[in-house]
């Protein structure tokens, strides 16, 4: 029992003696960092560079959001369309295909008369915002 506590002390003391000449020394594992000498890295290089990295990710985010937004327009634009289609007495909006591009909408599908594909092409050009209306509308036989 004496010569395991005695190997103990022993392996606790030589633990200590090298973290304590590493500490000195400034080598091996220590609490202090490592000086940028040591590492080979600059500080100031490496700063610089991180907000350059920065910069560019909040200017690729504002695009995304900027471009997130007009396609989000599209949308609603698209969807008062058919929402004007649906509540028209005269329009049958399920056969009728919006695409809003911008401010033009293209409309296609089938209409069963030449009244209904006017009322249509009307609605639409009364939205707000939509400066052009394609109509690719067939009038069934």
């Amino acid at each position: 029992m004496r010569a395991i506590r005695l190997v103990f002390v022993i392996l606790v003391l030589a633990v200590a003696g090298v973290l304590a000449y590493n500490y000195w020394t400034g080598n091996g594992w220590t609490l202090r960092p490592p000086s940028s000498s040591a590492t080979g890295i600059d500080a100031d290089k490496a700063r610089e560079q991180g907000a350059d990295f920065a910069r560019k990710a909040a200017e690729t985010t504002k695009v995304a959001a900027e471009r997130t937004g007009e396609v989000m327009t599209e949308a609603a634009i698209t969807a008062k369309i058919k929402s004007k289609m649906a509540l028209d007495d005269y329009v049958k909006a399920r056969t009728i295909n919006v695409d809003t591009t911008g401010t033009t909408v293209t409309l296609t599908g089938t209409v069963h008369s030449e009244q209904e594909r006017q009322r249509a092409v009307r609605l639409a050009r009364e939205t707000e915002s939509i400066t052009q209306v394609i109509d690719k509308l067939q009038v069934a036989k």
